[in-house]
């Protein structure tokens, strides 16, 4: 720790230096005119001595990552948002104020380069200062590259030193922005609007869990950080918008691990006039564009120790028939005591209040779920965990519903969205009297939305999808929190 304070405080020392001497600092007068890797792309095929006859002259700007002085001469490693490129700074070739600046550089610093293009002796295309300035001074040193950096709580609070230093971690929030564009366009090209709903709900509704709360001083009353934006844009396609998406935030407050932060990124579309059937190859469809947008052809990815194996169609699991043949259940332990026994052997959370069918969902969560590694939607939930989804024609104690499990985590849950109010109105009620009975996860009465189905809703499919868990699968992280930049982390005292 001492040894660190007195870097910083001799870094500071120099910016008081700096000062004292005239020289503008966090100045913001210098206009780049190249990018790193730009620069590689053109010219590092070139030989040198038609790079030199090119006599081509440049200004990048970007952070100090390596220095290394030779007395009258010496080497700087550049990094801007593109990459790296070395730099040549000798005394003969800058003025006097510029030379004394580079000499007193650090690692951290921020600079901006003129200079011409030339190659080292070992071929590595590099710029010949003729001009440096100081942008920003880094007061903090950079972490050794093998030490700081290997604290997971460390790169998580200080997501901006775990970007500098780490360039697979830049990587990896660029291809979430790609992942995210290529969800954005497949939606677009196939005619659905992007809307946005509000993020503060006066009712807890959309979805099973429990809300953040919140207060607005102007109205004084309670509001809930939405949990699901589904009720809304099922009233968008009451009122005509009968193809509507939204990429977004939830907030649900429940425990952390290594799928879930309280703060998450969905995508919910629905579509008038279809059904789950449609969403099941829709969903396979929208899957075949992210790999076709990150010029993946093979179809398949690496997890963990997986090789999931995308190829089209993916299988179809009855939930019911998941508990017997992978979860090993036979229908003697599909009643309410066995199953509530064996769920507190597994350590479920249960308790006596919850239905036969909600003591089912948490058996198939530990018994069938980690098991379901290759794409596969599970279909048949039934009606009493469902509570917004339609009921089956042919067997009403079920819903058309599915979700999709890839590698053990559900990635998607789908359904033909249930239109019917009076249904609609009976559900809510029977979650009102789960809510009572202590149920802080069960939806709240919304009355607006009964009146909303009572204008009609038209025959309706809906599907949310987790953005950061899509992330998770095309970039082989088994931690959420390695594809969001700001992860919630409990307090810890900073230096």
């Amino acid at each position: 720790m001492e040894d660190r304070n007195k870097l910083i405080q001799r870094r500071i020392e120099k910016l008081e230096q700096f000062k004292s001497q005239g020289m503008k600092i966090f100045r913001n007068d210098f206009l780049p005119d190249s990018f790193a890797n730009d620069l590689h792309s053109e010219y590092d095929g070139l030989e040198l001595e038609k790079l030199l006859d090119l006599d081509k002259t440049v200004s990048i700007a970007g952070r100090v990552m390596a220095y290394r002085s030779f007395g009258k001469a010496g080497f700087m490693k550049v990094k801007d948002f593109t990459g790296q490129i070395q730099v040549y700074a000798e005394k003969n070739s800058l003025s006097y104020e510029d030379f004394k600046l580079y000499k007193k550089l650090d690692v951290g610093d921020i600079i901006g380069v003129e200079g011409s293009l030339f190659k080292t002796k070992t071929g590595e295309l590099t710029i010949k200062a003729k001009k440096i300035v100081l942008l920003t001074k880094s007061i903090r040193p950079l972490p050794e590259k093998w030490h700081g950096l290997q604290d997971k709580e460390l790169r998580y609070r200080q997501r901006y030193v775990d970007l500098i230093v780490n360039d697979e971690v830049k990587e990896t929030m660029v291809k979430r922005s790609k992942i995210i564009n290529a969800v954005r366009d497949f939606m677009v090209n196939n005619r659905f609007v992007e809307v946005e709903t509000p993020m503060m709900h006066k009712l807890v509704g959309g979805a099973t869990a429990k809300p953040f709360v919140t207060h607005h001083n102007a109205l004084d009353i309670d509001l809930y950080l939405r949990i699901a934006p589904e009720l809304y844009l099922k009233r968008l396609v009451v009122g005509g918008l009968e193809r509507v998406f939204e990429i977004n935030r939830n907030f649900r407050n429940e425990g952390m691990d290594l799928k879930h932060n309280p703060e998450f990124t969905m995508m919910e579309f629905y579509v008038a006039y279809k059904n789950y059937r449609f969403l099941l190859d829709y969903t396979e469809e929208m899957f075949d564009y992210i790999f076709e947008s990150l010029g993946n052809k093979e179809r398949k990815l690496q997890f963990g120790e997986n090789e999931i194996d995308f190829s089209r169609p993916w299988k179809r699991l009855d939930f019911f028939e998941g508990l017997k043949t992978i979860g090993g259940l036979d229908d003697d332990v599909i009643n309410r005591d066995k199953a509530f026994n064996l769920a507190l052997e597994l350590g479920k959370s249960v308790n006596k209040n919850m239905s036969i069918e909600k003591i089912l969902a948490e058996l198939f969560d530990a018994l069938v779920e980690p098991k379901l590694i290759n794409p596969t939607f599970v279909i048949g939930y039934p009606v009493a965990i469902s509570p917004l989804a339609r009921r089956n024609d042919e067997n009403p104690d079920i819903t058309e519903r599915f979700e999709l499990f890839i590698s053990g985590m559900e990635v998607a849950n789908g359904f033909s969205e249930l239109n019917d109010p009076f249904d609609q109105k009976e559900r809510f009620l029977k979650q009102l009297e789960e809510r009572k009975m202590g149920d802080e996860e069960a939806s709240m009465y919304d009355a607006d939305y009964i009146r909303a189905l009572e204008y009609g809703l038209p025959p309706t499919a809906g599907e949310g999808i987790g953005i950061d868990r899509l992330v998770m699968l095309f970039t082989n992280h088994d931690s959420i929190r390695d594809v969001i930049l700001f992860p919630l982390m409990k307090d810890k005292d900073d230096e």
